[in-house]
């Protein structure tokens, strides 16, 4: 079997679970609809045919929660980029406006039978104790069976009407009590009895009242994309503030992460999505910045399980930012590159040096011109520093050609002779000597540069690294002036081509 259908088989085993979960509620629903409504036309009881008209409601719901199932698991398209997920709320809100006019219908029924004593004379049957028994266990089983299936697949529209049906086992309860009282005020002459069956109807309302309620207020946060709990059939769910707080804790937990300026969530069926903006130091590289949108993704999506989740990522000034740091950012931010940055300090002042690469075609003036607002942001963004020296350094625009690349005798021993001068260095070695041909026809005779690999001691400081490689391209230089530029490539003791 291929992957894709290996795949799509997967994807469509929650939607069978919850499609087959459906379809045997509405069967279900259908029976005891038509059993309540047979057994109330023949009793006269007005309890009975409310328990009818409330089966009829659920059968209703199961219907739309059939439809619903059928449409909600469409993956998203063009037209509906988030899923389709809202028919679930949509429908609910639907099943919540039936439920609501037919409590009107009860109420109003019960109280004109007791305030004008009409049809509260029943017929003795023990059917509707068979007919309720039995629906109190089919609720019962289809209430846990709609539940598990809920749970497993985070349905909200299977789990209202898991819900549903389990208010429905108290509701009979209510028309048993309702009958039994209205047929013993019957049998031993006792008046204030009769009123049991259309008091039923208005518990039996009361109850239809709680779970319609209970439905709007989750069907309008849904359709309103309140802030959602956490998954509302899992066994731990979070209230919405423990929600936001446990996410906020867990996004600051991670190493890198300075705030959380912004934290948006919603849920679509069973889908939830996500959008939040985080702070993180400005000198971050592009990859550790993918790794902790990855960390803060797994973050949201450990409460929020399978989550949609969007990370928006803002440079934020650290208070753990050296000097070097914050003017680096500086440069970055007008995508300059600087280097070799040295700061010093003198009467409390800061003194900055630093090397500026701009292209090898750009004028003087205009080169200029960019040092100077260069050095001026720096100065705003460290009012500390006096004074800011910038050499401004040629990058090549061009890829060079190469008049020659061999190895010159004279200027590698050379080199080695001046290298001796510096204790620190052990061993000189890979020396090329490259020659460059003049850009243009005005220039003069072909450039020389060498480059070389030297080996210094594993433990010595990368700052006396520097200082021991700067001293020997200067030595060097004075002894042989035709050499343009040396290249040092520092190799470990440990580590070298030798």
């Amino acid at each position: 079997m291929s992957p894709a259908a290996i795949h799509d088989d997967v994807s469509s085993a929650p939607h069978a679970a919850k499609r087959s979960a459906a379809i045997f509620s509405v069967f279900a629903a259908s029976v005891v609809t038509l059993l309540k409504l047979i057994t109330g036309l023949l009793t006269g009881s007005l309890g009975m045919l409310s328990e009818a008209a409330h089966s009829a409601i659920d059968l209703i719901a199961s219907a739309i929660t059939l439809f619903s199932v059928q449409v909600s698991d469409r993956p998203a398209d063009e037209d509906h980029n988030y899923g389709h997920g809202k028919i679930e709320s949509l429908s609910a809100f639907v099943e919540t406006g039936i439920m609501f006019a037919s409590c009107i219908w009860l109420v109003t029924e019960a109280m004109r039978r007791i305030i004008f004593h009409h049809h509260l004379t029943l017929k003795p049957s023990f059917w509707p104790f068979v007919v309720l028994l039995c629906s109190i266990g089919v609720d019962f089983s289809r209430s846990r069976a709609l539940g598990r299936i809920a749970r497993e697949h985070r349905s909200d529209a299977l789990m209202a009407d898991s819900v549903h049906f389990g208010t429905d086992m108290w509701a009979s309860l209510a028309v048993m009590l309702g009958l039994a009282a209205s047929y013993a005020g019957q049998h031993y002459s006792q008046p204030w009895l009769e009123y049991a069956d259309p008091i039923a109807a208005l518990i039996v309302s009361g109850v239809i009242l709680h779970v319609s309620w209970r439905l709007a207020r989750q069907t309008v946060d849904a359709l309103l994309d309140a802030t959602p709990t956490s998954d509302p059939t899992s066994d731990q769910a979070q209230s919405k503030d423990q929600l936001r707080s446990n996410l906020i804790h867990d996004l600051t937990a991670i190493p890198g992460v300075l705030s959380v300026d912004r934290l948006r969530t919603r849920r679509s069926g069973a889908n939830y999505f996500a959008d939040v903006t985080l702070g993180m130091p400005r000198n971050l590289t592009f990859q550790r910045s993918e790794q902790l949108t990855m960390a803060a993704t797994e973050a949201v999506q450990r409460h929020l399980p399978g989550a949609d989740v969007i990370v928006h990522t803002v440079p934020t000034a650290s208070i753990a930012e050296s000097v070097h740091d914050r003017i680096r950012a500086v440069a970055a931010r007008r995508n300059l590159a600087i280097h070799e940055i040295s700061v010093q300090q003198y009467d409390h002042t800061l003194h900055v040096e630093q090397h500026l690469e701009v292209d090898e075609t750009m004028p003087l003036r205009q080169a200029h011109e960019l040092v100077t607002d260069l050095e001026a942001e720096m100065r705003r963004e460290v009012p500390a520093i006096s004074s800011i020296l910038t050499h401004i350094e040629s990058e090549p625009a061009t890829i060079e050609r190469l008049a020659s690349l061999d190895i010159n005798r004279d200027l590698e021993l050379c080199l080695r002779r001046v290298a001796t001068q510096f204790p620190e260095i052990l061993d000189i070695h890979d020396v090329y000597v490259t020659r460059r041909s003049p850009r243009t026809v005005n220039h003069g005779t072909d450039h020389l540069q060498v480059s070389c690999h030297c080996t210094l001691p594993d433990d010595l400081p990368m700052a006396s690294v520097h200082a021991v490689i700067t001293a020997l391209e200067g030595a060097f230089k004075l002894e042989a002036p035709e050499v343009d530029r040396l290249l040092i490539h520092p190799e470990p003791a440990t580590d070298n081509r030798r």
